[in-house]
């Protein structure tokens, strides 16, 4: 059964760690998974959610940790000494758990943490994966996994596996490599079990691997995982020495926070922000795209003030200015999404810009189509003019031709020069199809309707 967080929950507990009531608290939390455990204490007060903490065995509560939100493990570490951090949770992690976690640490604090590790190898692991850049497979990866020289015989292998797992709690593939580290292939649990025990390593293993570069971007390697159904994937340098694993858990963290951030500049906002964030960096994500939005806007007043003369002839034209405007903006936007969604997951197959274009604009044509003879057959049941009819329904048709490529060619052109396409949709296009609308409406009017 689903865990379920209710206010009634979270009272019982605080009354719990009001009374120091151990055996209470320690029934309470009992049957809760570690994401459950974490998403308990993110409703508790720093101190209260401690005290939680403490009635916890290592092993779980080292767990609980890896499902904190950065700010809210900050929090949470800045209550303990570096000793007490490695000695109660590093030690208990996986060294990309275990660099993630100290990663959100001061910078003085990081070396007073490393230097209490007691395991060696592990400090050293998680010193390396520091070195990474954010956002790449080095930083993503983990140190611990499970390898086999060529050259062993089953029984070798069997024997190492069994001290090399000790330090792991889940075993996803076996790698092969040689005597300079250098990835092979993998060995199958079935050929290890079902192969003599004299059996060569070389004649059994699988040399069909996918691997990643160390230096590989995040996003490439979530598409990686996800195109070939992969729980793990090994990492490689330029030598293709196997470095570290990354595995599925890592990289659904990967494709979540990419989504957060795609939809939150979709949504006029600048990087991923939380509700719980606050007021200065809420306002700061949001406050660049308003600006935006404000310039935006001035322009469009300015384009309709160049025209103040004619609307004061023709009035009926200003009532259209919202439909020209709108419409701009959504067709924009509908064609900017498409693109950065194709982008995000690769397919948009082979073709170009040109034929990205010559699609979008195939489809403007009869969308604007369909559109321009509805505000047609509406102003001419509705109004006097015919060619106030034919204005509107020309400017129409259009700006839906013209928002539909710029929404097109932006996010591409964003991304042949490595900037994220999702900054091309929401705010940014609608308000450049905005004015661009307005622009074109007026521009017919003059041609067909204001004399």
């Amino acid at each position: 059964m689903q865990f379920e967080l209710t206010k009634e929950y979270i009272e019982t507990l605080r009354d719990a760690i009001e009374r120091n009531a151990e055996t209470s608290l320690i029934a309470l939390v009992s049957e809760l998974h570690p994401a459950d455990l974490a998403e308990v204490m993110e409703e508790l007060e720093a101190g209260e959610a401690l005290v939680l903490y403490k009635v916890l065995d290592a092993d779980r509560a080292s767990d609980v940790l890896t499902h904190f939100e950065d700010d809210r493990l900050k929090e949470f570490l800045g209550q303990l000494t570096s000793k007490e951090i490695a000695e109660q949770f590093i030690d208990h992690l996986d060294s990309d758990d275990a660099a993630d976690m100290i990663n959100v640490l001061p910078e003085e604090q990081k070396e007073e943490v490393i230097a209490h590790i007691e395991d060696k190898q592990q400090a050293q692991d998680i010193v390396d994966l520091l070195h990474y850049e954010e956002e790449t497979a080095g930083a993503l990866m983990a140190k611990e996994l499970i390898k086999v020289n060529v050259n062993w015989t089953v029984s070798m292998a069997v024997k190492e596996m069994r001290k090399q797992a000790e330090k792991i709690d889940q075993v996803y593939t076996v790698y092969v490599v040689n005597d300079d580290d250098v990835l092979l292939g993998r060995l199958s649990l079935n050929k290890l079990l079902l192969n003599p025990v004299r059996a060569k390593i070389e004649e059994i293993y699988d040399d069909n691997i996918r691997s990643v570069n160390v230096d590989e971007d995040q996003e490439d390697v979530a598409t990686i995982m996800e195109k070939y159904d992969l729980v793990a994937l090994p990492v490689v340098d330029e030598l293709n020495r196997l470095l570290g694993r990354i595995t599925i858990d890592d990289v659904v963290d990967v494709i979540k926070e990419e989504a957060e951030k795609d939809y939150a500049l979709a949504s006029g906002i600048s990087g991923t922000v939380e509700s719980t964030d606050s007021v200065f960096v809420l306002t700061r994500a949001r406050l660049p795209w308003l600006l935006i939005g404000l310039f935006g806007g001035i322009l469009g007043a300015r384009v309709i003030e160049l025209y103040e003369g004619d609307l004061q002839l023709y009035p009926e034209m200003a009532f259209f200015i919202p439909l020209i405007a709108a419409m701009g903006g959504n067709v924009g936007v509908q064609s900017s999404a498409i693109i950065v969604q194709g982008l995000a997951n690769n397919s948009l197959g082979l073709s170009g810009i040109w034929a990205k274009l010559s699609k979008e604009f195939s489809v403007a044509l009869l969308n604007g189509a369909v559109c321009a003879i509805i505000i047609f057959g509406y102003n001419f049941f509705f109004s006097d003019s015919l060619e106030l009819s034919m204005t509107v329904s020309l400017a129409l048709f259009s700006v839906i031709l013209v928002a539909a490529l710029f929404g097109t060619f932006i996010p591409l052109l964003l991304d042949k020069y490595d900037i994220d396409p999702a900054l091309a949709t929401g705010p940014f296009i609608t308000t450049v199809n905005d004015v661009l609308g307005l622009f074109i409406y007026f521009l017919i009017g003059h041609l067909l309707y204001i004399q």
